[in-house]
């Protein structure tokens, strides 16, 4: 039971870590799934070590 909890903990955190990286250049599943293969820690690193999208090549509508 311990395993579950630590794994809805890593799914939980890597979610997060996508929803920080989706106007970056991976995006939000690059970053999500990155995270879940590396670990959230480091996912979040790397969505701070990334370069955002330029606002002319965003998806969407807000300006």
């Amino acid at each position: 039971m311990p395993h579950l909890y630590l794994t809805a903990i890593i799914v939980v955190l890597s979610f997060i870590v996508g929803i920080l990286g989706k106007n970056r250049k991976m995006g939000f599943w690059g970053y999500f799934f990155g995270s879940i293969l590396l670990t959230p820690l480091i996912g979040l690193l790397l969505v701070f070590a990334s370069d955002p999208i330029p606002k002319e090549k965003r998806k969407d509508s807000s300006k």
